[in-house]
């Protein structure tokens, strides 16, 4: 039986991707492996959102093309697809396909017809979601795609570039996708896209839906116990969504809503068009309609033109909403992207100082509000075993990893009472 080996890097609709491009090459009759050596197609699917992570795509194919069995196929998936077309065959000669995030559904294209060279990096539309074959037993948490691609254009983002304008699936189709998902194993449903609130469909008879249909409509199957979405943008967080938080049980009380600056000066360079009062009006809405709820961000240090009072307001910020769950990095320049090309880049020196301090800010305010969750008990879905087999890990309802020792049963959810913490994660036991 012929092994393929894959490799995902980034966000989520890359897992997901990842998931899908698995399923496909399984239905052939290929079995998956964890050893490059091993495999008869070795596939890096990969994320271009900062350079960082298209240099990090490169040294692995580096080190694979002097690992991998001499006539294995060898080549690139998903946005440093798409960012590096055809130049990638010049810089890894041994690449035998070169397929863009819209593209992967034609790798049997590459098994069928192994000595061409494949590249594929056209944007498309939604053609590979008719064409992937359904999977036939979904994770317990099943990550559902509701729309690619983005309109708002930041200044720093390369999303529009490899992933394109946005576009929203029809609802039916991602409703059949749930209900297949809760069929095969889903209990928890995670509904994906780079722009995932601003989904928007009308169908043949004029009826609009938006992302609060979507979690009404999933809500309602039997076997789903958990719903939750990203990534949002603030503009996008409208009165019937946030009234999901406070009607839907099964929403869960988390959501990450990027604000990457405290600045307004900041924000407007990155065309991001809302104020500072917006968002916390947002933020405030939220907290209204359920009290419980915890908000986790994205911050970007060192913006082209950011002055040591434009950071000082990202602290600000950071300390008001007091983000549970935060992702910050350095400002990477993009190609296609405006910010590139910006006059006062800031060094490299000073971005990693304002990064540490940040980090430091947004660590120990994770590490509080862990430290509080202690004494209390909360419905968590199992994750697996953790690598020394000694502990199950399992994830809170506001996506904290929480262990506890292990038994003779794992139950897919239980109640588990939290009794010590750390920044990192939770220690628990199962409630009586």
């Amino acid at each position: 039986m012929k092994k393929f080996f894959i490799q995902t890097f980034g966000c989520q609709m890359n897992v997901y991707d990842g998931q899908r491009i698995a399923a496909m090459l399984t239905a052939r009759g290929l079995s998956r492996t964890q050893n490059v050596a091993d495999a008869d197609i070795i596939i890096l699917n990969t994320c271009a959102v900062r350079a960082k992570a298209t240099d990090k795509v490169f040294s692995a194919l580096g080190r694979i093309r002097r690992q991998k069995k001499p006539d294995a196929l060898f080549g690139i998936v998903g946005c440093v697809a798409r960012e590096s077309g055809a130049d990638a065959f010049r810089r890894i000669p041994e690449l035998n396909f070169v397929l863009g995030p819209q593209s992967y559904h034609k790798l049997p294209q590459v098994l069928e017809n192994p000595d061409a060279k494949l590249l594929n990096i056209d944007l498309g539309g939604l053609e590979k979601f008719d064409e992937l074959p359904r999977m036939e037993h979904s994770p317990a948490v099943a990550y559902v795609p509701i729309q690619e691609g983005c309109d708002h254009c930041c200044t720093y983002c390369i999303v529009p570039y490899t992933r394109g304008r946005e576009v929203s699936r029809r609802f039916a189709n991602v409703i059949d996708d749930c209900r297949h998902a809760a069929d095969t194993g889903a209990v928890e449903i995670c509904f994906l896209g780079q722009n995932v609130n601003g989904y928007k469909y009308t169908d043949n008879d004029g009826r609009k839906y938006r992302l609060s249909d979507l979690i009404r409509a999933a809500a309602a199957l039997p076997r789903i116990q958990r719903i939750r979405f990203t990534s949002s943008y603030p503009t996008e967080m409208t009165d019937d969504l946030i009234e999901m938080f406070r009607t839907e049980p099964k929403l869960l009380p988390f959501l990450n809503m990027p604000i990457q600056s405290g600045s307004p000066n900041v924000l407007t360079r990155m065309n991001r068009p809302y104020s500072l009062d917006l968002y916390i009006d947002i933020i405030n809405k939220l907290h209204d309609a359920r009290p419980d709820i915890q908000i986790s961000s994205d911050f970007i240090v060192g913006f082209p033109g950011e002055s040591d009072e434009d950071f000082n307001q990202t602290l600000e910020i950071a300390r008001r909403i007091k983000y549970i769950n935060s992702y910050s990095f350095k400002y990477s320049p993009r190609p296609h992207t405006a910010a590139a090309l910006m006059p006062d880049q800031v060094p490299e020196t000073i971005k990693a100082a304002r990064l540490a301090i940040l980090d430091a800010e947004l660590n120990e305010i994770q590490r509080s509000f862990n430290e509080a969750c202690i004494g209390k008990t909360m419905p968590c879905l199992y994750e697996g075993p953790d690598k020394t087999g000694r502990h199950l890990v399992y994830r809170t309802p506001y996506m904290q990893q929480c262990i506890v020792p292990a038994n003779d049963a794992a139950p897919q959810m239980a109640d588990i009472k939290v009794t010590a913490a750390n920044k990192a994660s939770l220690r628990g036991e199962f409630a009586d």
